[in-house]
């Protein structure tokens, strides 16, 4: 439970104990339960629409926060995962495949972390390695020969700085993506869903459209990290946040994202099936656009879009 929470979580307790008590002792409450209710609901709402940017980053790290393969298999019909780069290994912290929502036939790409410790070791705690650019890559080149759209959902705390990844092209991997993914005849969607770091996310994120959940973080460097560098210690990691501007509103006023996708209140967490709903209609509502304009307009307009990034000054 994040700090912030507590307030909440104590007043739902009380909320349940009263309930039990009623339900034991036979005692009309209702009256009470609807005033707790109604206080819980405004407490929750005083929260998380005045989350500072270093509370955001945090609830985009929640343990209960869904990962990529959640939001795959609440949102699609099947699921066919796909393996291995060709060259190296099959990275488990990159994962994809083909899936059908509505009837359509989507390729699916993202960082997976692990529930465990177990888990996490497996999936490199959603760090991935050179083989998961170049088995991403694989698995966009398969959907543009079969003309599927691509959607990828990212959520790193970045790539994997390991000196073996560095001996296996690590920086290269990535580079190759970025131009590759420009190119990309199929309609490309990207979703920050948690965590957005640094290349390690910007990898699998040049899309036609780059949209973020709303509690998600998207920045070259880690609150944490930049705190380190700056003052050579990780306890100003909320002055970093604050000044790294990272979050989904930041990110969307500064023009470097499409849109926002609205979570419920207290998070992606609490509701799942809600999000994924919503991350469903979002997709369609996009590909409708995109499929309305020829690849070549697509790759201009991508080309365009983060072309026109940044401020260059002579």
């Amino acid at each position: 439970m994040l700090e912030f929470e507590k307030p909440i979580a104590e007043l739902e307790a009380k909320l349940a104990d009263m309930r039990h008590l009623a339900e034991a002792n036979k005692v009309d409450v209702s009256e009470a339960v609807a005033s707790l209710e109604e206080k819980i609901e405004r407490l929750k709402k005083e929260t998380f629409e005045n989350l500072t940017r270093w509370q955001r980053v945090q609830l985009a790290r929640h343990p209960d926060r869904p990962y990529t393969l959640d939001y795959i298999y609440a949102m699609t019909d099947d699921f066919i995962e796909l393996h291995g780069d060709r060259t190296v290994a099959d990275d488990k912290a990159m994962v994809g495949g083909f899936a059908t929502m509505e009837g359509q036939s989507f390729m699916f790409i993202g960082q997976q972390k692990g529930r465990n410790t177990k888990e996490r070791q497996l999936r490199n705690f959603g760090m991935a390695n050179p083989e998961g650019y170049r088995k991403a890559l694989r698995l966009m080149k398969i959907a543009e020969k079969f003309n599927k759209p691509i959607v990828t959902l990212i959520d790193t705390p970045g790539a994997f700085p390991g000196l073996e990844a560095e001996e296996r092209g690590q920086g290269e991997a990535i580079a190759h993506n970025l131009r590759e993914m420009f190119m990309l005849k199929v309609p490309v969607i990207c979703i920050i869903i948690g965590e957005g770091a640094s290349g390690g996310a910007l990898g699998i994120a040049i899309g036609d459209r780059v949209l973020m959940l709303e509690n998600s973080w998207y920045s070259v460097i880690s609150p944490e990290n930049c705190s380190n560098i700056l003052w050579r210690t990780w306890n100003y990691k909320e002055q970093a946040a604050e000044a790294l501007k990272l979050t989904a509103n930041d990110m969307f006023s500064n023009g470097l994202v499409d849109g926002i996708i609205k979570e419920p209140l207290g998070g992606a967490h609490t509701a799942l099936s809600e999000v994924a709903e919503t991350l469903k209609e979002t997709i369609f509502k996009n590909l409708k656009e995109l499929n309305a304009q020829s690849a070549e307009e697509r790759i201009s307009d991508r080309m365009d879009k983060f072309g026109a990034m940044g401020v260059v000054a002579e």
